[in-house]
Formats: structure tokens, C-alpha cells, sequence
């Protein structure tokens, strides 16, 4: 994340920006967000990434895979993959 002196940090990212701050593509951060993994604010349609949550989700470590959109809303109904 840009921290150097002359530029000032945004408050919030959309989430190509946010993508680009992490290093990953904008697909897999929105695999992200829909597994409740980065906190988002909605300012009319479009989806915002608060600077504090990428900075706390950077700090961490992820080892589990990232899975497709398909694939959390089974995990989160209960749904078995075959």
C-alpha cells in the first residue's frame, strides 16, 4: 500500500484499486468479498473497500484456497461438493 510521503492515502478503494493494493485480480477479491473476507461500503451501485480493511487483511495469512462464488454459497447453505 502507498504510504510514501508525498501522496496521501485514500479512505476508500473500489475494487479495481483495491485489487491492484493487494496484488491479486479483481476476481479473486471479489471471491473475497463474497466469503465475508474484506468489509465493503455501497455508495449508490458501486462497491467501496475501506483502506483499514485491506490493511487488516494484508496483515494476515490466508492459506485457504479462494473459492468461486458457486462454491461459497454452497459452503454457506450447507450444500456438500461432489
Amino acid at each position: 500500500m502507498d504510504t510514501s510521503n508525498n501522496t496521501q492515502t485514500r479512505l476508500l478503494y473500489d475494487r479495481k484499486g483495491a485489487a491492484l493494493q493487494l496484488s491479486i485480480s479483481v476476481r479473486t477479491l471479489d471471491y473475497i468479498i463474497a466469503a465475508k473476507g474484506l468489509q465493503t461500503r455501497r455508495i449508490g451501485k458501486k462497491v467501496l473497500i475501506p483502506y483499514t480493511s485491506l490493511k487488516a487483511y494484508a496483515a494476515g495469512n490466508h492459506y485457504d484456497a479462494v473459492t468461486s462464488l458457486s462454491d461459497a454459497d454452497a459452503v454457506a447453505s450447507g450444500d456438500k461438493c461432489a
